[in-house]
């Protein structure tokens, strides 16, 4: 038999989660986001959970590629845009949206087209998003120079509709506890962008945090004629939530992914025992210990210390000790009827993402995606 740890995927889950975000989008359209190998959840599976999705987006043209070979026919944003002029071609042959948020990618936009122009004397098919910086100063152009490039795109002929894209900073509003700084607020960034945008009408900001908390819906309910057409939720759509101060679950989200294990083994500590490596933790008395077949070369944080929540039998229990490569151990003192075989459950709907990652002070975006690949993926649904 097999290492038992697995990695099970619910394709309703992620439709149900799907069908969340579009009640939230109102009239808008809805990109699903399946960057990183659909948040750790596999492209495949994205593609079956979100059959009724109006586009998708990701950053890897392979990816982008695969889903065309799985039969996917609606749009494809690549949220990143062109990373070499050879994406420029492949995006006009297999018909994927770009963004642009540089210099570069116009210029390699233009010789492409010129190029495609000369060889067949035909008008340019494809959809730009040109990203703008609206406060975060990650990617984007800059207010000021957003008529200048559309203005260019415009006079070169380089795409079939031009429509403007940028992101939320703060959507969450999580990160703003405790700085001893002003933060740049959804509303500021919102209103510069529709500022910018005059008439284009179709153009996106909302990510998963902005959909839930419908920054973007709520701006635009009675005016449908503002540059915010699409929506873009991510993590939502994956059970897991953006926030740090509510949980999935209170926003109607399921969790897709149930990352899952056995006890491999049973160890009975007395007062003083120690366990793992680092000696990390002692028993504070006579003890009943778990050894989990999980560890951090699959996914599982190396830093989530004794105390991480950890389900056994469908029981909640917690972590003990430092985790290693390949095991870590669990409380299992309360649990009498526990046993080498039982059932363990790391995160899923028992214990959330979220809760581990608050554990190992992370996010659980970040686990998610960090499932390994010696982990076998179970497709349910």
């Amino acid at each position: 038999m097999s290492r038992p740890i697995y990695c099970q995927i619910s394709i309703a889950a992620l439709q149900h989660n799907l069908q969340v975000a579009k009640q939230k989008a109102r009239h808008h359209k809805v990109w699903a986001v399946i960057k990183a190998n659909a948040y750790g959840h596999g492209t495949a599976a994205a593609l079956q959970g979100f059959a009724m999705a109006d586009g998708l987006a990701m950053l890897d043209f392979s990816d982008a590629v695969l889903c065309r070979q799985l039969g996917w026919s609606k749009p494809i944003l690549m949220l990143e845009g062109a990373f070499a002029p050879a994406d420029v071609e492949l995006a006009l042959a297999q018909q994927f949206e770009l963004v642009v948020h540089s210099q570069y990618q116009l210029e390699w936009l233009k010789q492409a087209i010129l190029q495609k122009r000369d060889a067949s004397n035909q008008r340019p098919v494809v959809n730009l998003k040109v990203k703008i910086n609206t406060g975060m100063n990650r990617l984007g152009f800059a207010l000021g120079e957003v008529a200048n490039v559309l203005q260019s795109i415009q006079s070169a002929g380089l795409a079939k509709e031009v429509t403007l894209v940028t992101h939320f900073a703060n959507a969450d509003m999580s990160e703003a506890d405790g700085l001893a700084h002003p933060m740049v607020e959804p509303n500021q960034q919102l209103q510069a962008f529709i500022k910018v945008g005059g008439n284009l009408t179709q153009g996106s900001i909302t990510n998963s945090a902005a959909v839930l908390t419908e920054i973007q819906a709520k701006q635009t309910a009675d005016d449908q004629t503002q540059p915010l057409g699409w929506m873009r939720p991510g993590v939502m759509l994956y059970g897991a939530t953006p926030f740090g101060h509510r949980s999935a679950e209170q926003d109607g989200l399921q969790p897709a992914m149930v990352f899952g294990s056995q006890v491999i083994a049973i160890q009975h500590l007395k007062q003083g025992d120690q366990v793992g490596y680092g000696s990390r933790f002692t028993a504070p008395n006579p003890m009943r210990i778990g050894i989990v077949a999980c560890g951090y070369a699959d996914g599982y944080p190396r830093h989530a210390g004794s105390g991480t929540p950890i389900a056994v039998a469908g029981q909640r229990t917690v972590t003990v000790g430092r985790v290693s490569m390949d095991m870590l151990a669990v409380d299992l003192t309360h649990l009498l009827e526990t046993n080498v075989g039982s059932a363990v459950q790391m995160w899923g709907d028992i214990v959330s993402v979220d809760e581990v990652a608050k554990a190992a002070d992370t996010i659980g975006y970040e686990l998610l995606c960090a499932i390994a690949p010696r982990v076998r993926r179970l497709i349910v649904g």
